[in-house]
């Protein structure tokens, strides 16, 4: 049996705290990189070739370089070395050095993940104004094609890691535990570990910009991420780590609820942010090997001479689109399911109404599941793909609004006759409803056969799919960033700015791509940087809206700031809400409860007569294990 060395903790007032960890796993990454390139040359020097190749050496160093990076910044000094029966340390860290260490706490890997997740949206907002100016003429000087399909690319693929992770990173790791009634995830190690493999992809991405960058889009179809800059590489292998945090971390939430929670924690009396999670998760865990499978594929194309995708050396050409779409479209519910999730929690809540038809929400979230896996290929229509394959997926496309109706019609029956307290995350969740709606519609036209063909590569495309994943997820996570900014700092922020974030970013948002419909019945096709001049009018107006949509986040940021550092302090239980969180202190303890709280009732009984509480907590020193 492995020892544990205590550490103590470090002062309060250490930089070297903060900065050791990512020093520790940048100089032990960069050993192992030097390790894995240092074998090609010797591989390539030996067979008369040069020592460095750029694509080679870069994936085989990145193989070693990568577990390097997770053993410095404490993959080795907390967990793997216990393998060989080395001491292991416990956390060491206080204060707000945690935030930047290799921890088990859930709540500290949930801020980390939010945090990260917030920076890296404004950066990939910033480059959405680089296009938007780019797009105020048909043949705007700033960027050239090459450079604007490179900027395009770079905000495409942050905005979807954007929308896979921070809510479900974020909040899924602060709360789910505490929602359930348990003291920390099922693997707090792995949990760790599935947080540090992202600043490498962040790195990865940035990083491809020296070499070329990559101009395939997020989608990266071959030909063209088969040919192109090498910038390329570090796309795939970014995505490919990525993929990995995102497989583990789906993992853990699904041993998480199901073996920790707390007594009388039935699966009935799961609040549906839990549920939301869980039907996320199944699909991170099912799904995304996917994806990274198709990475591998491009890059050995790249680096091995493979011809996976070239029919004229036996390769399929619709191969890729196959595999990429069989992930990316139950991406979509990654990305949306844990909003749904977070929008129905403060909808009941904010409405002091029961949640409406809670087992068909969870029926809806669970069969949003189920028929994800069978609607890939309506992204294909014009790909070439055999015909009668057409019906099929045109109907499993419409069959899957089904189960979204059974999330909308929980939504709209909850505020109904509710007692509506319009705060600010109750704003953003109204507006999940609208915007997603929108989504919901537009997308009909892209899942019947003979209006996709025409819509296709279009700005509607554009519209649609902003309206779902900005719309559906990101104003969700506004919604959840201002609820749980009470029980995360333990200081309120202020109301009227919220409110006002919230009515910038409302009406601009669909000032910006309702319009966006216009050019796309017209013609304009995305990913390229010109477009015809009549339509100039309409591209100028969606500039301007977009910019001062823009500018709202700023007013998000100094609320943020000022309220973490000047905000009055919170009580418990600002909103009067009734799920375990909101029974603990704000923020709360390290390891939540002094005791397993007991569950007694729903998470949503506001009025009803003789409902007994959510739980009872438990007293310290009582018995209570998970699990039931």
């Amino acid at each position: 049996m492995a020892h544990v060395e205590h550490v103590e903790a470090q002062p309060a007032g250490s930089a070297w705290a903060a900065v050791a960890p990512a020093a520790r796993g940048l100089i032990c990454g960069g050993i192992g990189f030097a390790i894995g390139a240092g074998l090609v040359a010797l591989l390539r020097i030996a067979n008369g070739h040069s020592a460095w190749s750029l694509e080679l050496s870069f994936v085989v160093g990145y193989a070693f370089g990568l577990p390097g990076w997770l053993a410095g910044v404490g993959v080795w000094e907390t967990w793997a070395g216990e393998w060989i029966g080395r001491r292991v340390k416990t956390e060491g860290v206080q204060g707000w050095q945690r935030y930047f260490a290799f921890t088990t706490d859930h709540k500290v890997i949930g801020v980390q993940y939010l945090v990260t997740f917030l920076v890296l949206f404004l950066l990939a907002g910033l480059m959405a104004m680089v296009i938007r100016v780019q797009l105020l003429e048909p043949e705007q000087p700033l960027l050239s094609d090459d450079t604007y399909n490179r900027v395009m690319s770079l905000h495409g693929i942050i905005m979807v890691a954007v929308a896979v992770a921070s809510v479900i990173g974020g909040f899924g790791n602060y709360f789910v535990p505490i929602m359930i009634g348990a003291k920390d995830v099922a693997f707090p190690r792995l949990n760790a570990l599935t947080f540090w493999l992202v600043p490498p992809v962040a790195v990865l991405l940035l990083a491809a910009q020296a070499v070329g960058g990559w101009d395939s889009g997020w989608t990266a179809y071959p030909p063209l991420s088969v040919r192109n800059a090498s910038g390329q590489i570090f796309f795939t292998m970014a995505i490919i780590t990525f993929g990995l945090s995102s497989i583990l971390s789906g993992l853990n939430f699904l041993v998480t609820v199901t073996h920790l929670r707390a007594p009388g924690m039935t699966w009935g009396r799961l609040p549906i942010f839990v549920w939301s999670v869980i039907a996320a998760s199944i699909l991170a865990f099912t799904f995304t090997q996917f994806f990274a499978a198709a990475m591998l594929m491009i890059t050995l194309d790249r680096i091995a001479g493979f011809s996976f995708f070239n029919a004229d050396k036996g390769g399929a050409p619709l191969l890729y689109q196959h595999i990429f779409w069989f992930y990316s479209h139950p991406a979509v519910y990654i990305f949306v399911l844990p909003g749904f999730g977070i929008t129905l929690e403060v909808l009941a809540h904010f409405s002091r109404k029961p949640l409406f038809a809670y087992r068909w929400a969870v029926g809806g979230l669970l069969g949003i599941v189920v028929l994800s896996g069978v609607v890939w290929a309506h992204h294909m229509f014009v790909s070439g793909m055999p015909t009668w394959l057409h019906a099929p997926f045109l109907v499993s496309t419409e069959v899957i609004s089904v189960p979204t109706g059974f999330v909308f019609l929980s939504a709209l029956g909850t505020i109904w006759m509710g007692r509506i307290w319009l705060r600010t995350p109750m704003l953003f969740a109204l507006g999940v409803i609208f915007n997603f709606m929108i989504g919901g519609i537009t997308g009909i036209f892209l899942a019947d056969v003979p209006t996709d063909i025409n819509l296709n590569a279009t700005y509607f495309v554009v519209a649609h799919f902003h309206y779902t994943i900005i719309g559906g997820e990101i104003f969700a996570l506004f919604a959840g960033i201002y609820y749980w900014f009470p029980k995360i700092t333990g200081r309120m922020y202020n109301e009227k700015l919220g409110q006002l974030h919230f009515w910038i970013m409302m009406a601009t948002f669909n000032l910006t791509f309702l319009p966006m419909f216009y050019p796309g019945l017209h013609g304009m096709n995305r990913r390229i940087a010109t477009y015809t001049p009549e339509l100039q009018g309409i591209n100028v107006f969606i500039s301007i809206m977009a910019f001062v949509m823009g500018a709202s986040f700023l007013i998000f940021v100094g609320n943020m700031i000022y309220s973490l550092v000047w905000g009055p302090k919170a009580a418990a239980d600002p909103w009067h809400a009734r799920t375990l969180e909101w029974q603990i202190s704000s923020p709360p303890p390290v390891e939540n409860f002094h005791a397993i709280p007991v569950v007694s009732g729903s998470a949503y009984d506001y009025g009803v007569p003789g409902a007994p509480p959510h739980a009872v907590m438990a007293i310290a020193g009582g018995s209570g294990e998970p699990g039931q």
